[in-house]
């Protein structure tokens, strides 16, 4: 097989092997409510359950999200695949809280080390393919990254509704498609020659000339991946108390707003990123308004329809984000100028989910919690736009820069993921 050709079918198996990996994690989504029926478990565990995959994450991202720049692409895939498969049979064999826990601890650091990984692999892949188009290589890695994310609750969900043994049958199914795109990696090329370097941790970098913009987007990471919290981890809950109980309905929502961010990062990539970020804040503003309203008039409409606005001003927000912290630091420092963004993402999608969990279970109904936890992303938003406001770009600044979507690229500039 010609080299072209090689690197064409190579990209095609790390995309389907990126959004297979980045669908595992949602898979328990639409199973939380059942973890919580069979074990009386209150709100507050699934959500730290959820808070530990947030954890492992942000550890691996600056622990091991760089390494494959010296050890190679595939040296770091592998291993990650094989981590989120040994978390799949753990869940299949064992479902119990404790080993839930545990894998999505190992979840997260798989993720971590994965999704920066397989962002600089695809782009570096579709490089070398005959007539590569520059833009195709960021979409694909976009789709797989936020697509993979709403496909793997939208599966479980299905699952759930159609077979039995709904907390083993989603593990066994995706224990087998983690393992086949493991296998599939062996036809991948490489696209980076072994070097040997001293280990250092992934640092983050803050450019001291650009302070407000760069805060602004670290601010506005926060906010979005909050939204993305509540809706990974319990939007299954807040659906049974608006009547609207079950595992499909939950896959199938939260499905709804990640599709919705990917689909708004496709559509609007030709964007500046200083209009992304606007549009971004408009939009996720006014999806927390309305999905926080449906929860306090207990309507389920208006909670869904917000949280399908708020998704599609997730996904273009978070490239204008990555994009304005890029642009703001040298070229050496883009991938730990995105760390930091990821950083401030991470802890806005743990903590204030793990907040509204603990409220539930000390009697707080989510008809409260929620609309309080839209108004603090909405104050935070506020927040960002302030502070953008302050800080104006410069009139050169650049129309867009390639900047990834969950995790900082492994090479200097960061691509679409996220």
């Amino acid at each position: 097989m010609s080299s072209p050709r090689r690197h064409r079918l190579g990209f095609w198996i790390v995309t389907a092997a990126f959004a297979t990996a980045m669908a595992f994690p949602t898979v328990p989504t639409p199973l939380w409510a059942l973890y919580r029926e069979r074990d009386g478990l209150p709100t507050a565990v699934v959500t730290v359950a959820f808070a530990a995959y947030a954890a492992g994450v942000a550890v691996a991202l600056f622990t091991a999200g760089h390494l494959s720049d010296h050890l190679g692409r595939r040296r770091v895939l592998v291993p990650a695949l094989a981590l989120e498969a040994v978390a799949a049979l753990a869940l299949a064999l064992t479902p119990d809280v404790v080993v839930l826990v545990a894998a999505r601890v190992a979840t997260g650091l798989a993720v971590g080390a994965l999704t920066p990984t397989a962002t600089a692999h695809l782009a570096e892949l579709h490089g070398r393919t005959a007539s590569a188009h520059p833009a195709t290589g960021a979409v694909v890695a976009t789709a797989a990254n936020l697509g993979g994310l709403g496909l793997g609750s939208l599966a479980a969900g299905f699952l759930v509704g159609h077979l039995g043994d709904p907390l083993r049958v989603p593990h066994l199914v995706f224990l087998v498609l983690l393992l086949l795109a493991t296998a599939a990696l062996a036809l991948v090329p490489e696209t980076v020659q072994r070097e040997h370097r001293p280990y250092r941790v992934q640092r983050i970098a803050v450019p001291a000339a650009a302070r407000g913009r760069y805060l602004a987007a670290a601010l506005a990471s926060f906010g979005l991946f909050s939204v993305m919290g509540l809706f990974s981890s319990l939007a299954p809950a807040v659906l049974a108390s608006l009547g609207h109980p079950g595992p499909v309905a939950g896959g199938a929502t939260a499905f709804s707003v990640f599709a919705a961010a990917a689909l708004s990062q496709v559509l609007l990539a030709r964007l500046a990123p200083h209009h992304q970020v606007r549009l971004g804040l408009v939009l996720t503003a006014a999806g927390v308004v309305v999905l926080g309203a449906g929860v306090l008039l207990a309507a389920v409409v208006p909670f869904a329809a917000g949280g399908v606005v708020a998704g599609a001003g997730v996904g273009v927000l978070l490239k204008g984000a990555l994009s304005t912290a890029t642009a703001l630091a040298p070229a050496g420092s883009r991938g730990e100028a995105a760390a930091g963004i990821f950083l401030a993402g991470y802890l806005g999608m743990a903590v204030p989910a793990l907040a509204v969990g603990l409220s539930s279970s000390s009697g707080v109904p989510f008809g409260v919690s929620v609309p309080v936890l839209a108004v603090v992303v909405l104050v935070v938003l506020g927040a960002v736009a302030v502070a953008l406001h302050r800080n104006p770009a410069p009139a050169d600044a650049p129309a867009d820069t390639p900047a990834g979507t969950t995790a900082p690229a492994a090479h200097p500039a960061p691509r679409v993921r996220a």
